[in-house]
């Protein structure tokens, strides 16, 4: 299986797997932000893993804008809406798979 096939997969993975558990509280409880981010830092632990994802999701931002521009990359916006609406597990995963999409074997 190629690279670009092998990023594809865990996109679609790093979709359904965080919606899997966020779309039945979304229709719960709709969005409520307030309520979303009480539940989130509600002990240190969960905090914790709050704050490291907010942490990799701006360093994903800065990586695709940089890395994107480098390789002339068109609709670097689409991995970034990804990572702001699904997740770190989503937006990286689907980078790598544009950023594969162009540079192709020449990296290899």
């Amino acid at each position: 299986m190629s690279y670009k096939n092998i990023y594809l997969v865990l996109a679609i993975l790093g979709f359904l797997m965080p919606y899997s558990l966020f779309f039945p509280w979304l229709l719960a409880h709709g969005f409520d932000f307030p309520h979303f981010f009480t539940l989130l830092f509600a002990n240190p632990i969960g905090g914790a893993f709050g704050l490291d994802v907010f942490v990799s999701a701006v360093v994903l931002i800065f990586f695709i804008t940089v890395e994107g521009k480098r390789i002339g990359m068109t609709r670097r916006w689409i991995p970034i809406l990804g990572t702001l609406f699904v997740g770190v597990s989503f937006g990286l995963p689907l980078f790598l798979y544009m950023r594969e999409s162009i540079l192709g074997d020449y990296h290899r």
